[in-house]
């Protein structure tokens, strides 16, 4: 295993953990990731290949991946090495995990997607790579070229390696827009230029510079640069070109002819990129430059087949990608009539008009817009598979929260434009007019005026009314120079400040007039940012004084923030790349962010959850972040129902060095007061109030409010947001229909709604659909009618009445029924076949519209068309009821697992909680390492969640032995009913005196340490061995427990029909013995024979729990301590690597993924290994926590990914957990799931693991 390489040494010698540290991993967790647009600025800027595509930021590359489970494409990865604009990327065409990119910092990059990594770099390349394409003709080479050339080709590997110039590919007379490489003509390359010429290079045929301009400009100096340049991929010699103005043609670069020009529908119309699609010969796309139109096309007509607008904003680039996302299930659908071939010329059947002659290819296009927006448009389907519809393209310089809506953040950047977010759903909702230069700062006006003032590079200041979307005014008092700091008073709304390089600090009236001009001898960045260096200096305005310098940064420090609630914490972003968080009492940096892949810039902190914080950066990303772990005895204080002294205190007080976290903030105090006030059921608010202020955004509000329901809250008390989100069951077809009611009123208005309300027959069409799911028939047909899409309308008519059908007939007699993709949902739903329905929802990976459905089934508003059946033979009604119950459950697992492997365990949690399923829902907060959440859940949903509840505070105690607080570890597991072994576990591992270990003791109702022993002595002379132990570990000899535990547990083992359950509690309780007894040198043996124990139990556990990652970990762990120490333990090698393959062999159907090796049944003698492995582990007591663990942020790509795990030897995705000496990672799920099951580090030291 690659693994063993790292820690082969730790397993050699016994007795080498001397000056060990603690394991540790970062307490500031990314929570959430607003990505980057695409840039407007170059052309190759996305690409695609097989199940991936990628796009450029202006200084980083986003890739994609389809996730075959949920056929959706998700961010796989953020690739940032370049330090200037990335010019173009390039899919090498032999190998779908290489890449190659450019930038304007005279660099070329060879990238490994699988591993994330750089394989290979070309330093100073003779002038900016322009463009960069990947040779088609051999293996390891990619060309390159300047703005004038020449053409450099560059063999990265072999024999060959290095930079030649192409002997003919240079000194143009005009700049290269773009070059192409033919894909089956060796060395074929054609050149497009800024003049609208082409330049085409073949060996052993002459060469054509500059040739095939646009007759328009034969004869003039005019340019009409070549936008898209694309070779016929099945023709050696035909290409399609496409000028900025004069338009699109198919040339002949052998007789240099022009064979057809197209046609775009109107003059104004130019076409910006243009792609062939490759599995419809003939058929190619285009987008244009003004407007966000696809235009469909074919080589045999003029004119577009079909013009497809998706957007307002103009094209940038497009792409069409090879393979069909697959589906997850095959649904049957009627075969269908193939007229013609897409290129035919043949004559349509007379029934299709011209345009449906060909039909459109099931490609998907990878396509980039102007505004940044970067989307997956199924052709076919014409439909979004997935869209980014806004994203910032350049550096972001500030962000802010909304003070009055903190769910919306607002964004000021380079590229001229200010965003406002929604941190819900981590969508951009609007967006300002732009063209404003760059934008430095911005600042929310207060109350519910909804303007945003903006300040910025040149043009001065402006307010922005985010609502009509225009700016309503602009400040011009500092001339054309940079306003660094822009702040709108929230104490007088009329007044507006702003600081400048110009030295002045100007506050004015909204209207304009000048109140107050402030002079400074410098430029004023707004706070103290003007000395430009690399500490972070705290005054003391009383004393007027420095009173603390804090050091650590490598370059300026350009953002910072107090936390609102703990007063001494300080975070700063630099342009190190980092944040810090500072303890300010002290002076200390108590952790460090590596995840931002270029200078970080502002830091703002959510209104109402004071330990969420955004932060944005010059790699042109908002990231969300939760600082929760820094207050973890703060937050168990509340659980633990303390006294409020140990929660809320007073800053004077906070602030002594060595004082526990206090809150002393508002809004603390403000839940405080709110408490105070209540009569009854204080302590469920308690745990919500908090619970909310604590945890970052993203589900915890949604998971409170499903708790409400099901305690039987009023539905009136639920708050207006309720129904964005995952709605209780009973609740969403209520909430459904009168969505689809309120869609329907804007027939009856004259006018619509205001600017970008979609149109009146958008509305209509949207409440159509969901008076459909709703099973609501009647009313569908008659909004489709009304919308002229009758065909829809009579093949479900039937569905209300055969008469009403007849009457529709009548009313169109004449129209024909022609069937769509999506026409199978309403042939269903007339037919009542809910089954077929879901499957076909859930194929698409559209599991929220599956559960629509299937809820619509449960509540009977779908009725099975009943078939004349013989008397008797009836389906009772029952029977399709429970079906459909079944079917519900199944299609909210599914939702739930979506949730969940997408690193949101509180919504997965909230699928559950929506069906009722407490169970699962608790499960789910423990898998994704949600504690302290879970906790609070499970105390205010009571009895039916108590199992997970106490298996969460068992969990956190564990986390307060970490940090050392034993007290709240005894206060955690005194909560739990039957805590007796639990508290022996908590003070057999308290490492204090004698006297400290006694009042533990006491606290927890266990006898002294000196009736310990005695107790110990008697019950070995009684042969009880668990007592012995229990009370050995709890003496002042717990060395003494270990031989007696372990000679029981190996006599056991020795036998062939033993169980899990006889052996596991004498071995947890061992693993509890205090480490620095366990490190005797006298108790090297035992402390060996332990570790293998427990690794051989934890593998097995393992396998229980379905931890599919860790089993061989585990298995390998004990093997190399079986080999490399002196032990005398029932265990064999062999045996366990043929229990590890008999594993493998019989759950490799559900671990392997949809194109791994083929699939080779288990032998015989596997089964029974396996049969009998199963026998011994009997079935887990917590169903629901079955399934490996997966915590917030575990998909978001980092800039800090670079950790190799050593448990698989891959790159870490997600939280790292650094072992205990302090240069091993694996990755924090790893981690959590490790010690669930196997207590001790993997590094074989005995040293406990420890990472909730």
């Amino acid at each position: 295993m690659a693994w063993m390489t790292y820690i082969s040494n730790w397993f050699e010698q016994d007795d080498w953990y001397e000056g060990l540290q603690r394991a540790n991993m970062s307490q500031v967790r990314q929570v959430g990731l607003l990505a980057a647009g695409c840039q407007p600025w170059n052309k190759d800027v996305c690409a695609a290949s097989g199940d991936r595509f990628a796009y450029c930021a202006t200084l980083a590359i986003y890739i994609y991946q389809l996730d075959h489970r949920y056929n959706e494409f998700k961010l796989h990865a953020i690739m940032s090495e370049h330090k200037k604009t990335i010019t173009a990327i390039s899919w090498c065409p032999h190998n779908p995990d290489l890449f190659a990119s450019g930038s304007t910092d005279n660099l070329v990059i060879i990238w490994n997607v699988a591993e994330q990594k750089v394989i290979a770099k070309l330093d100073s390349t003779k002038g900016i790579p322009a463009s960069l394409s990947w040779c088609w003709n051999a293996e390891d080479v990619v060309a390159f070229v300047s703005h004038r050339g020449p053409l450099f080709i560059w063999t990265i590997s072999g024999p060959d390696s290095g930079v030649i110039v192409h002997k003919d590919a240079h000194s143009f007379l005009s700049d290269i827009c773009m070059f192409r490489w033919h894909t089956h003509q060796k060395g074929k390359v054609v050149f497009g230029h800024i003049d609208g010429s082409l330049s085409i290079f073949h060996p052993g045929n002459k060469n054509q510079k500059h040739v095939l301009r646009p007759e328009s400009l034969e004869g003039t100096d005019e340019e009409d640069p070549v936008t898209a340049l694309e070779w016929d991929p099945l023709s050696t010699d035909y290409l399609l070109v496409v000028n900025l103005h004069y338009g699109i043609r198919l040339v002949d670069s052998e007789s240099l002819s022009c064979i057809t020009t197209f046609n775009l529908p109107s003059a104004a119309a130019s076409v910006q990129c243009l792609a062939w699609v490759p599995s419809a010969p003939g058929m190619f796309i285009t987008g244009d430059s003004q407007v966000g139109v696809l235009r469909i096309w074919n080589v045999s007509r003029t004119t577009p087949i079909d013009n497809l607008k998706l957007k307002k904003t103009g094209f940038h680039c497009l792409h069409v990608l090879n393979s069909p996302p697959r589906k997850k299930f095959s649904v049957q659908s009627p075969t269908k009539n193939h007229y013609t071939s897409s290129t035919s010329e043949a004559v349509p059947p007379p029934t299709l008009t011209q345009n449906q002659a060909f039909s459109l290819p099931p490609g998907h296009a990878v396509c980039c817009f102007l505004d940044g927006g970067v989307g997956l448009y199924d052709m076919g389907a014409k439909k979004w598979d997935f869209l980014r519809d806004l994203g910032h393209v350049e550096t972001i310089f500030d962000c802010k929260f909304k003070p009055d809506d903190p769910n919306l953040l607002a964004t000021a950047s380079f590229d001229g434009t200010i965003k406002v977010w929604d941190i819900n759903t981590l969508t951009a909702v609007y967006t300002s007019p732009g063209n404003e230069g760059v934008i430095y700062s911005l600042s929310w006006a207060p109350g519910g005026l909804n303007c945003i003032a903006g300040g910025t590079s040149r043009n001065g200041a402006f307010i922005w009314n985010v609502q009509k979307g225009k700016i309503i005014q602009r400040f011009n008092e500092h001339g054309t120079n940079g306003i660094f700091c822009i702040a709108w008073s929230h104490k007088d709304s009329k007044r507006i400040a702003t600081c400048s390089s110009d030295g002045f600090c100007i506050i004015r009236t909204i209207d304009g007039k000048v109140l107050h001009k402030y002079k400074h001898p410098a430029a004023v960045f707004g706070c103290d940012w003007s000395q430009n260096n690399n500490t972070v200096r705290i005054w003391d305005y009383t004393q007027d004084a420095c009173i603390n310098i804090l050091n650590g940064h490598t370059a300026p420090v350009r953002g910072l923030m107090w936390n609102t609630e703990i007063p001494y914490l300080l975070i700063s972003g630099s342009w190190d790349y980092t944040i810090k968080v500072w303890d300010t009492r002290e002076g200390t940096c108590v952790d460090t962010v590596y995840d931002h892949g270029a200078d970080v810039y502002g830091l703002t902190c959510h209104p109402s959850r004071p330990f969420t914080m955004a932060s944005c950066s010059r790699d042109s990303t908002v990231r969300l972040w939760s600082l929760t772990a820094l207050v973890t005895p703060v937050q168990i204080n509340i659980l633990a129902d303390r006294s409020w002294e140990e929660i809320i205190g007073n800053t004077d007080y906070a602030i002594e060095p060595g004082t526990p976290p206090l809150l002393c903030g508002k809004v603390s105090r403000d839940i405080r007061q709110e408490i105070e006030k209540l009569t009854a059921n204080s302590q469920v608010k308690k745990l919500r109030w908090f619970s909310e202020c604590l945890s970052p955004p993203g589900g915890s509000d949604n998971l409170w409010n499903l708790v409400a329901v099901i305690k039987g809250q009023d539905d009136s008390l639920l708050p207006q947001n309720y129904c964005k989100g995952i709605m209780h069951l009973k609740h969403l077809i209520k909430f459904r229909t009168s969505e689809a009611q309120e869609l329907t009123t804007v027939k009856m208005s004259k006018f619509g709604g205001g600017i970008g309300v979609p149109a009146k027959e958008e509305r209509l069409k949207e409440a159509a659909e969901i008076h459909l799911r709703l099973g609501q028939i009647q009313r569908y047909c008659e909004l489709m009618v009304e919308l002229g899409e009758w065909d829809k309308a009579l093949s479900i008519a039937p569905g209300v009445s055969v008469k009403y059908w007849k009457k529709l007939m009548q009313r169109r007699a004449d129209q024909l029924i022609q069937e769509d993709k999506d026409d199978v949902i309403p042939y269903c739903i007339a037919i009542g076949d809910v089954k077929k329905l879901v499957h076909f929802f859930m194929s698409r990976g559209q599991l929220k519209e599956a559960l629509l459905v299937a809820q619509a089934a449960c509540e009977g508003n779908m009725q099975p068309l009943h078939v004349s059946v013989p008397k008797g033979a009836s389906y009772s009604d029952d029977i399709y009821k429970e079906d459909f119950n079944e079917l519900l459950h199944k299609v909210s697992k599914e939702l739930a697992e979506w949730y969940f492997q997408d690193g949101r365990a509180v919504l997965a949690a909230c699928c559950h909680l929506a069906i009722d399923n407490i169970e699962l829902a608790m499960a789910y907060l423990i898998r994704g390492n949600e504690l302290e959440l879970a906790v609070c859940v499970g105390t205010v949903l009571g009895e039916s969640a108590a199992p997970a509840t106490h298996y969460a505070l068992e969990l956190l105690a564990r986390k307060c032995m970490m940090i050392s607080v034993w007290n709240l570890a005894a206060d955690l597991l005194l909560m739990i009913p039957d805590n007796e072994l639990h508290l022996i576990k908590l003070c057999a591992f308290y490492p204090g005196c004698t006297e400290e270990i006694n009042d533990l003791h006491d606290k927890c109702k266990l006898p002294t340490v000196e009736e310990c022993m005695q107790l110990a002595e008697t019950a070995r002379a009684d042969d009880n061995i668990f007592e012995t132990v229990k009370y050995y570990l709890l003496s002042q000899e717990p060395e003494k427990a270990l031989p007696i535990g372990i000679s029981f547990v190996k006599e056991y083992i020795s036998s062939s029909d033993w169980t899990l359950d006889t052996i596991y509690p004498v071995l947890d309780l061992l693993s509890y013995i205090r480490t620095e007894k366990l490190l005797l040198h006298t108790c090297t043996e035992a402390r060996n024979e332990l570790l293998i124990l427990c690794g051989y139990i934890g593998a097995l556990l393992a396998i229980r729990r379905q931890y599919q990652s860790i089993v061989p970990a585990l298995y390998e762990y004990t093997s190399q301590l079986l080999k490399r120490r002196e032990v005398s333990v029932p265990l064999k090698i062999e045996y366990l690597s043929e229990e590890l393959d008999a594993w493998r062999a019989c759950t490799q159907s559900t671990n392997r993924s949809l194109e791994d090796s083929p699939y080779t049944p288990p032998s015989d003698s596997q089964r029974m290994i396996y049969a009998t492995l199963l026998k011994r582990l009997k079935e887990e007591s917590l169903k629901g926590i079955i399934g490996p663990d997966y915590v917030t942020g575990s998909n978001l790509p980092s800039h800090s990914d670079i950790h190799i795990s050593c448990l698989t030897g891959l790159k870490i995705q997600g939280p790292v957990f650094f072992l205990e000496d302090g240069k091993s990672a694996i990755s924090l799920n790893d981690a959590l799931m490790w010690a669930k099951v196997n207590p001790f580090s993997p590094l074989g030291t005995g040293i406990r693991l420890n990472p909730f």
